[in-house]
């Protein structure tokens, strides 16, 4: 396999002259954009979706499989529908762990069940604007989407950013909003280095330089709470199965490099070994693997770029990502200084022979787990999350916990240390309908399910895909009550949208009196995302 077929970005062979008008353009088949498309279609518009990539469904049909929920009663609507759609699959009512290919079917039916188009390898140009309204948007390969309305269901938020909608990128300080949980976080329990390592090329000697993926501290390290300009890590959610009958061994990239995993090795030969723990598994033999401990899928650091970032530099990011989760894969699996006890249990393992056949069975999507965020009129942050602060224009609930995985690997006092993880148990909470419409004054057109306004620690609650689900059916339903009442996205009337909001199942308030334990459900969910 030589994965020329696995790519974030590649230019248009050539430009051709296409126009597509609708009421409703949706940007990204993520699927947030899909419920949203699907809500608009049956309240009458007529919609489009253009897609970045070759692929639809975002992550939840690439490779997320085990989802994390939270509060399953907290999810409604068409979100929830998803779910019972695949349960159908596995014969059962609703079925919350899912093979990538199924997820994939249920959208492809879904969509085709409304006569939803979807334009893929669709690559932002240009957003063109008139009296802050989108007039349209104009794509590398010359093809043109018009419509009346827009919403921005990526995980990157390009359009909102070249409509000109202020944003933020990184972490906030507690200062910025009054928050706890925001900014630099060193010290927590979760994801850290269990004993000392040492992060020198040789052992010892500072002058011998870092291994890779270790970084310098600070002359003057950043103090908890600080704020900063980076993002959480990125990986892929891998698709596994043991089945030797659909197992294809991990291949050696091209660009393999065995001292890439010398820190892992390190941590091995110190005692340590938790790199695939987080292994979830899925119906018919197959696993989500995830990021689990100090050194494991996670390739912290080497992000930072991505939001703001062209779309070559993404797709050499994209690559850099691949080449590492799929190369620790080979190393643990091959590398002969691994214990073999450690290479026969990884041995076991590979990729599914039935799953992603257009990318050499690796999964498309790289995991975006934090981008963009919008700044509107309303911030989501984490007194909304620990309910000292509600809103009363609720479009949905989120429920899992504040949740940031790390975000720089740094030296101190000659030992490796992880800085950025925080999980915080929460209850269900409200999300604001203010926080997905951008200022009145920037934009008038546009709504936002993914790349909401929120601070950095919030998000990290609300960025789960079931929750995506449940916002792309709100602002789908809130953009088609101002396209028939003719008015801007800032004056829907909300007692209408919470009217046909709860007429179309969605959960927009929680019961305190009937939950359990936050603390206790958080355990019994999957873990970390």
């Amino acid at each position: 396999m030589d994965f020329s077929n696995l790519y974030y970005y590649q230019p248009a062979n050539k430009k051709r002259e296409k126009t597509m008008n609708h009421d409703l353009i949706v940007y990204g088949a993520t699927p947030a954009g899909i419920t949203c498309a699907i809500q608009a279609k049956k309240m009458g518009l007529s919609v489009a979706i253009a897609e970045f990539s070759r692929h639809i469904g975002g992550m939840t049909a690439s490779g997320l499989g085990a989802t994390d929920f939270g509060a399953k009663e907290a999810i409604g609507g068409l979100s929830r529908e998803f779910y019972r759609r695949i349960g159908k699959y596995y014969g059962k009512e609703e079925q919350w762990t899912f093979e990538p290919k199924e997820a994939t079917s249920v959208f492809t039916h879904w969509l085709a069940e409304h006569n939803l188009p979807v334009y893929l390898n669709q690559h932002p140009e240009k957003v063109v604007m008139k009296d802050n309204q989108i007039q349209r948007i104009i794509m590398e390969d010359g093809t043109i989407f018009e419509g009346r309305y827009f919403v921005d269901a990526s995980y990157e938020g390009d359009i909102m950013a070249r409509a000109n909608v202020s944003y933020a990128v990184g972490r906030e300080s507690n200062t910025t909003y009054n928050e706890t949980y925001n900014g630099v976080c060193f010290g927590e329990p979760h994801h850290k280095f269990e004993v000392s390592v040492d992060p020198y090329v040789k052992e010892g000697d500072p002058n011998s330089g870092l291994l890779r993926g270790v970084a310098y501290a600070e002359a003057s390290p950043l103090e908890n709470g600080q704020g900063d300009n980076r993002i959480q890590a990125y990986n892929f959610r891998i698709c596994l199965t043991k089945n030797p009958d659909n197992r294809i061994p991990f291949p050696k990239h091209p660009n393999y490099d065995p001292e890439h995993y010398s820190l892992l090795l390190r941590y091995i030969k110190a005692g340590v070994w938790d790199a695939m723990k987080l292994h979830i598994m899925l119906p018919n033999g197959k696993s989500d693997l995830n990021n689990h401990g100090a050194v494991s899928t996670d390739y912290i650091g080497m992000n930072h770029a991505w939001p703001d970032g062209s779309y070559e530099a993404r797709e050499k990011m994209f690559q850099e990502h691949f080449n590492y989760d799929l190369g620790m894969l080979y190393f643990l699996s091959h590398d002969e200084r691994v214990p073999d006890s450690i290479r026969n249990e990884v041995a076991e393992w590979g990729l599914p022979k039935d799953e992603f056949p257009e990318t050499d069975h690796w999964p498309p999507q790289l995991y975006i787990r934090e981008a963009r965020r919008m700044i509107s009129d309303y911030v989501m942050t984490d007194r909304n999350c620990l309910g000292q602060t509600k809103v009363d224009d609720s479009i949905g609930l989120a429920s899992y916990q504040m949740d940031s995985h790390h975000c720089r690997r740094v030296v101190i006092d000659g030992r490796c240390v992880n800085e950025g993880d925080v999980e915080i148990p929460i209850s269900p909470y409200p999300i604001s309908y203010r926080s997905v419409q951008p200022k009145a004054a920037e934009c008038t057109n546009l709504l936002v399910p993914v790349c909401l306004s929120s601070s950095h620690i919030a998000y990290g609650s609300i960025r789960m895909e079931p929750v995506f689900m449940i916002i792309g059916q709100s602002v789908g339903m809130a953009v088609s009550l101002a396209f028939h009442d003719s008015t801007t996205v800032q004056s829907v009337d909300y007692n209408k949208l919470k009217k046909e909001l709860l007429s179309a199942g969605q959960v927009l308030e929680w019961d305190a009196s009937t939950e359990d334990d936050p603390m206790e459900r958080m355990k019994q969910t999957f873990g970390k995302k």
